[in-house]
């Protein structure tokens, strides 16, 4: 599978998500323990998305707004909600398959979920 792509400010980001990797497989081949040193990347990877994402430019927002790996409502769907019923088009028309709309659960209560799904292809 491909790599994802990156934007420029998310650098530093891909460049400590790499070294977690190679520090895994490496410890997985040569069986060694490196979960001291796999501790101190994560939250020092935790901390500069933390920084990182909390002080966007306006037009970084919105390079982070149109990735196109960005999330779309049917991936929160799937992740956050149980017994989702999607609904469709009336009728009268058609579906409109740039917005999503169904019935779903959460914590046991019934909600209807309304999305746009416009982009994904």
């Amino acid at each position: 599978m491909a790599a994802a792509p990156h934007l420029e400010f998310e650098k530093d980001i891909v460049e400590i998500q790499g070294q977690i990797q190679k520090l895994v497989e490496m410890a997985e081949e040569k069986e060694i323990d490196v979960s001291d040193e796999l501790r101190v990347l994560r939250k020092k990877l935790e901390v500069l998305k933390e920084e990182t994402y909390q002080n966007l430019s306006p037009i970084e927002q919105v390079q982070v707004a149109r990735h196109p790996r960005r999330p779309y409502t049917l991936d929160y769907v799937e992740r956050i909600f149980t017994d989702w019923i999607e609904l469709h088009g009336d009728r009268a028309y058609r579906d409109d398959e740039a917005v999503v709309a169904g019935w779903a659960r959460l914590g046991g209560r019934s909600l209807l979920v309304i999305g746009q799904q416009k982009g994904r292809d």
